[in-house]
């Protein structure tokens, strides 16, 4: 069984601390871990294989370090542009059958919470009988309420109960039990209020989680037959791959000219008509998708009044709101069913039932041209991090951080000028033809058009403060000439 995590996804719905070049699978909203390094913790003991990453170009080296923190080696796809689940599932099956293998294929979300992970990998091994003999098993969730932000899954005939046995040094799993699954009667899309009521009441219908378990080649043979063109387009992709360090770059024209579909649209639907071939599993085990600040209320632990408490937060006469502090103190008095985020650069504060209405205001942020929906302030780089901590009309100031051994790359500025200044650990800079090392309280000016470049040689991080002054400052007047991480 190989897991294949779909890492994607912009998150907006979770801004501000969710933004577009780092969002909410690479954060911790749930846990100590980040969401991704939590669904990959979710899969230790069930899958032996390496598990295949597909995620933006954009984050690659946001992913690459989460698998180094874990020690995970993983197959790193890069996605050019998005074209949804059913493309990105297709490189993956196609890179896992360019191995040499035709593995299970166990597709899951990067941002997902499953707060039973014994439960979760139970309905998995039973699934795996299944995805054997050729089916493709989808897990539906047991719904809790009539929820209006999910697709559903209709159940139809059972199939015939599954003896769940999970090998363990050659014997069997004592917590083995039997778990019926279902003949998928049909998707149907997210229903009105007063239909999921419907849905819940019949007790016939699951909530569509997007996880999958099928044969690599099961999945294509049926995207070849259902949607031949997105099956020629990725594999017009995959025959143009190329190694980039620890990423799989795919051929970018052909993967651009691919459709935009989802799994279910592409493959699972047309498969349902008259077929046993697609079967879901329910899943109890605590699941939610995350997908709004009312959800991750739901699943986060409270205090005696209901509050979901993150950092330096003080409250009186403040019950069941979600109180997110990152850098100060918030305060609250007599607040209901609210949700507060503060960040370094935006502080968001809405009603717990309007919170779906955030992706708004981040369309506006992103049409008025500001920064905020993409980036925060605190800025994550393959070498390190950097912090706006203030700007102005021709000056701008930044705390950079360099982790030991990293080096940024060599590179020149047609419009600015920088000034550095060592707080802690060692610089090793070159400016012009000159090379000096820094330590704390030394400073070097580089002026406009001067090729540098700076590193960190020491064991500890490097930390510095930046002062640019010109009249360009923005990130697009870097001319790289060297990069340790492609990006020249």
């Amino acid at each position: 069984m190989k897991p294949v995590i779909m890492a994607g996804g912009s998150g907006s719905r979770l801004w501000p601390l969710s933004r577009a070049l780092y969002p909410k699978q690479f954060l911790p909203l749930a846990s100590d871990q980040t969401m991704l390094q939590d669904t990959l913790a979710r899969i230790d003991g069930l899958c032996d294989a390496a598990p295949i990453l597909i995620c933006n170009e954009e984050h690659r080296f946001i992913v690459a370090e989460q698998l180094r923190a874990q020690s995970i080696t993983a197959s790193i796809l890069l996605e050019p542009v998005g074209r949804n689940t059913a493309p990105a599932i297709a490189l993956a099956a196609m890179d896992a059958l360019a191995q040499g293998e035709d593995p299970l294929l166990l597709v899951l979300a990067a941002d997902h919470v499953i707060q039973d992970t014994e439960g979760f990998q139970r309905a998995v091994r039973a699934a795996a009988p299944l995805a054997e003999q050729g089916k493709l098993v989808t897990f539906g969730i047991v719904a809790t309420g009539p929820e209006t932000g999910y697709g559903y899954i209709r159940r139809g005939m059972p199939l015939e109960s599954l003896a769940l046995q999970a090998s363990n040094d050659g014997g069997h799993d004592s917590s083995a039990a039997s778990l019926q699954s279902y003949v998928v009667d049909r998707f149907v899309e997210k229903p009105d209020l007063s239909t999921a009521e419907t849905y819940v009441a019949s007790g016939e219908y699951y909530w569509n989680s997007g996880m999958f378990l099928f044969r690599a080649s099961c999945y294509l043979d049926a995207l070849r037959e259902f949607r031949p063109d997105i099956h020629v387009a990725c594999s017009s992709a995959m025959a143009g791959t190329r190694q980039d360090m620890d990423f799989v770059r795919v051929d970018k024209a052909a993967f651009v000219a691919c459709p935009d579909e989802s799994i279910d649209y592409a493959v699972m639907e047309p498969l349902c008509s008259g077929e046993d071939t697609v079967v879901v599993m329910p899943l109890d085990a605590g699941w939610s998708d995350v997908g709004s600040w009312s959800s991750l209320w739901e699943v986060n632990a409270k205090d005696e009044q209901g509050n979901v408490n993150h950092g330096d937060v003080m409250t009186h006469d403040t019950s069941d709101c979600l109180i997110h502090a990152s850098h100060k103190l918030v305060t609250t008095v007599g607040l209901q069913d609210m949700v507060i985020v503060e960040t370094k650069d935006a502080v968001l504060v809405a009603a717990k039932d309007r919170v779906q209405d955030v992706k708004h205001l981040v369309n506006r942020l992103k049409l008025e041209g500001r920064s905020e929906y993409k980036l925060h302030r605190e800025v994550y780089r393959p070498w390190g991090k950097y912090d706006s901590i203030d700007n102005g009309q021709r000056y701008q100031v930044k705390c950079i951080t360099v982790k030991p051994g990293e080096k940024l790359s060599i590179q020149m500025h047609h419009h600015r000028a920088e000034h550095w200044v060592v707080v802690s650990g060692t610089a090793k800079v070159r400016c012009g033809d000159n090379e000096q090392l820094l330590t704390e309280n030394q400073s070097v000016y580089i002026p406009v058009g001067v090729v540098h470049s700076l590193e960190n040689p020491g064991k500890i991080p490097l930390e510095l403060i930046e002062v640019q002054s010109g009249s360009y400052l923005a990130e697009d007047d870097i001319v790289r000439f060297e990069d340790l991480y492609g990006r020249a």
